[in-house]
């Protein structure tokens, strides 16, 4: 043999082989399991640790889910224990994923990491090193979701003064030493962590940038419906300048429409987008009255457009004039705090709600960009065989959320099962060989 075919079988000794592998065993692995199921495809998904641990291990303990159970859900099984407008736990969530993926006996096997993923050299498919061995995939969808890396900016302070974590590790106001806390980030994390933070009794000082403000509901409606009346759900390209906008949104105490002015009125100190720390000292950009501006302009807009939707198809639903009272402009906005010396303020954690990056530094194959970012069209990848599922924006604004990345998956199998339908076609001569087979093969035995 030659030393490319020696190594190859010294690598693939007792390897289990298997048309697709799934990577992860969150929503989008489950769902990617389903539809393939659906289409006859031989597949395995791998999850490092139990199905949908995220939700489980990674979230703080009150979080529930953004959108309401009627909606954040995949249309093959309800919450049949909550109310159709209630707002899952992460705990119930987590659950609902296990159920699923039991009611269509996904073959997923929890307790394995993949460790690398590389292209076969002299023939189709990939060799994937794992924590149990060695598996040869035709195809392999990474479902490992957005939230793979927790992101904290390299402004972040070396200074052992002050606790800091990632939201991602935050779980409760117990968990943190007493004194005040510096959330950054006004997206949903940021808000809802600074929200119980304040009710738990802490001075606490939230740190907002750029977001979008959406109204939980509207005239009798929540706003995943209106933004799926309206087509919302449904945009493929982010509008130009919004790339690194947040959305501040919550379930939280029965879902209610995140006001900053009101947070503000509830004691909660708003500030500016974080600009940098010196010696103790965090200093934040004098942009918060225009970001809280530009987010009451996203809110207003949606309400003309749930309002010209209304008038346009006779809708019977009640007026909401309240929606567009407006707080006062706190102190805090009309006198922003430029400089803050977190000591002096009591101040004594920084929580960073900064968000994630996806990390594929497993996947070594021709599918990522300069920055590690898939290349893909809506998670077909630029490599033959290698798919994306869970990414943000990955076909239009609603991919990651639980409805969208069970759409999503049923694409990506979809062209999985095409690809396949390709692969098995013989030609006239391969057909007529075919045929012959078990002619000469009888022919023989009848010779004997």
């Amino acid at each position: 043999m030659t030393d490319l075919k020696q190594q190859h079988a010294a690598r693939t000794a007792g390897k289990t082989e298997i048309d697709t592998l799934i990577v992860g065993a969150g929503q989008a692995g489950v769902a990617m399991s389903e539809h393939l199921s659906k289409l006859g495809v031989p597949h395995l998904v791998l999850e490092r640790k139990r199905i949908a641990e995220r939700w489980r291990t990674e979230r703080w303990d009150s979080l529930v889910a953004n959108g309401p159970a009627w909606h954040d859900r995949f249309p093959g099984l309800e919450f049949d224990d909550l109310d159709p407008d209630a707002f899952a736990s992460k705990e119930r969530i987590a659950d609902y994923f296990e159920d699923y993926a039991r009611q269509f006996n996904a073959p997923i096997r929890t307790g394995v990491e993949v460790k690398k993923v590389e292209r076969n050299a002299d023939r189709p498919g990939f060799i994937v090193e794992t924590s149990e061995g060695v598996i040869e995939a035709r195809r392999v969808v990474a479902a490992t979701g957005p939230f793979q890396r927790p992101l904290i900016p390299p402004i972040a302070p070396d200074d052992k003064r002050f606790t800091q974590m990632h939201s991602v590790e935050y779980r409760n106001p117990q968990q943190l030493p007493e004194g005040g806390v510096l959330v950054v980030g006004g997206g949903s994390s940021g808000v809802q962590i600074a929200d119980e933070l304040n009710r738990a009794g802490r001075k606490v000082y939230l740190s907002v940038g750029p977001h979008d403000r959406p109204p939980r509901s509207y005239r009798n409606r929540d706003f995943v419906w209106w933004l799926g009346v309206l087509g919302l759900w449904d945009m493929e390209t982010v509008q130009p300048g919004k790339e690194h906008v947040t959305i501040a949104v919550s379930g939280a105490h029965g879902g209610r429409t995140i006001d900053f002015r009101e947070l503000a009125q509830q004691g909660i100190t708003l500030v500016g987008l974080t600009k940098s720390f010196d010696q103790g000292v965090a200093s934040f950009q004098p942009d918060l009255a225009a970001s809280l501006a530009a987010g009451d302009e996203n809110y207003l807009s949606l309400l003309d457009a749930a309002d010209a939707y209304i008038a346009r198809n006779g809708l019977d639903l009640p007026e909401e004039p309240e929606a567009r009272k407006t707080f006062a402009e706190p102190a805090c906005v009309t006198h922003p705090i430029l400089e803050l010396d977190l000591a002096a303020a009591g101040v004594t954690t920084i929580i960073w709600a900064t968000g994630f990056a996806v990390d594929f530094s497993w996947l070594q194959v021709d599918a990522l960009d300069e920055q590690g970012k898939p290349r893909h069209q809506r998670g077909v990848s630029s490599e033959p065989g290698i798919y994306f599922l869970g990414l943000p924006w990955l076909s239009r604004r609603g991919s990651t959320f639980i409805w969208g990345v069970w759409h999503d998956a049923k694409h990506i199998a979809d062209h999985i099962a095409t690809q396949r339908k390709y692969s098995a076609y013989q030609d006239a001569t391969q057909r007529s060989v075919e045929a012959e087979a078990p002619v000469q093969a009888a022919t023989r035995l009848g010779a004997r």
